[in-house]
């Protein structure tokens, strides 16, 4: 009998160091390239953090550049449909989807792309996560540096935009450009460099820490920044899981996950995308190209010229059951609060 129960304690005790030592392998996937910033100082780094802390028990697989498969605007749904474990998207790329996120990509809301970024986190974990992101769990969100118009020839003054077909990353960016007087063409960011050498379009408006990646100084000369605090524009990104791929984590591995994910790996993201805009300004600088400041009283006309687009939003968000204004004032005090 003794021998029974200490066979029977022995298998026990096996079964649940096999369970403790469960090893799993989480596959991330992105559009983006493995020069990009958020695939070589975010993703590449996460991995890494995760793996130590799991003494080796995950190992987070990093798959850029669409290399599994489909096109950037499938990421949410190859996440949420579990075709892989996570994925690093912008929800813009599916519009009409998540448009209480959108309120984050108004033009000139965004001050600071670290406090922008914490708010963001703040806004998914109060009322997105339970909301438009229930299909997946959030492990970040933030949002990139202020945008920047670069162009084949120079942008000084509202009027140089009319005309030019300019290439936009979301529904607001596409909305706010038609509203300065550019022909907005939707695209995601692997087409560009493309589609500029083929003159499809005059130039595109992203941030500074992208443009090495697809080598953008040597495809245009001239770059558009807005003086002051507030930023152009800004997209917004989440690094999104599978709901069955977190679940299913032994409980010791998804208590690590959830150590290194949330808000400071949200803030972490926005630290990436601040040095890698300086570091992106300075190729251009270097390359000659000339770097355009748009003074305080000609911003003031292009913030006037954007009213319209906060007026859809509003309009848009109403006919969703949204009260705009009210996230408006919500996502200001966020971003006010995390200053």
């Amino acid at each position: 009998m003794n021998l029974k129960l200490t066979l029977s304690a022995l298998a026990l005790a096996s079964t649940a160091f096999a369970a403790q030592a469960q090893e799993v392998t989480l596959r991330v996937h992105h559009f983006m390239s493995a020069k990009a910033p958020l695939h070589s100082q975010f993703l590449v780094p996460f991995a890494e953090r995760i793996k130590e802390a799991s003494d080796g028990r995950i190992e987070v697989q990093v798959f850029d550049s669409m290399s599994l498969g489909g096109g950037p605007p499938d990421l949410f749904d190859q996440a949420s449909d579990g075709a892989v474990d996570a994925v690093l998207t912008l929800p813009g790329y599916t519009p009409g989807r998540f448009n209480h996120t959108e309120v984050f990509e108004l033009p000139f809301i965004m001050e600071d792309s670290v406090a922008t970024s914490k708010a963001f986190w703040d806004l998914v974990e109060s009322d997105l996560q339970d909301g438009e992101f229930a299909d997946v769990k959030v492990l970040a969100a933030w949002v990139h540096g202020p945008g920047v118009i670069h162009t084949a020839e120079p942008v000084e003054t509202l009027e140089d935009l009319a005309g030019k077909d300019l290439r936009g990353p979301t529904r607001l960016v596409t909305d706010l450009l038609g509203e300065l007087g550019a022909n907005p063409v939707g695209m995601p960011l692997p087409a560009i460099p493309e589609n500029l050498s083929k003159g499809v379009i005059n130039g595109t408006v992203i941030p500074w820490e992208v443009t090495p990646s697809i080598r953008l100084a040597e495809l245009v000369t001239n770059h558009t920044e807005i003086g002051g605090s507030k930023a152009l524009y800004t997209a917004a990104f989440v690094l999104a899981m599978n709901w069955d791929s977190y679940e299913g984590l032994p409980d010791d591995l998804r208590a690590i996950l959830d150590a290194e994910t949330g808000k400071a790996l949200s803030a972490t993201a926005g630290e990436v995308m601040v040095g890698a805009d300086a570091f992106g300004r300075s190729l251009a600088e270097k390359a000659g190209n000339t770097l355009i400041t748009l003074d305080e009283a000609e911003v003031s006309r292009w913030i006037d010229a954007a009213a319209p687009v906060w007026t859809r939003f509003v309009e848009r968000a109403g006919g969703e059951g949204i009260d705009g204004d009210a996230l408006i004032e919500q996502a200001q005090g966020l971003i006010a609060a995390n200053q």
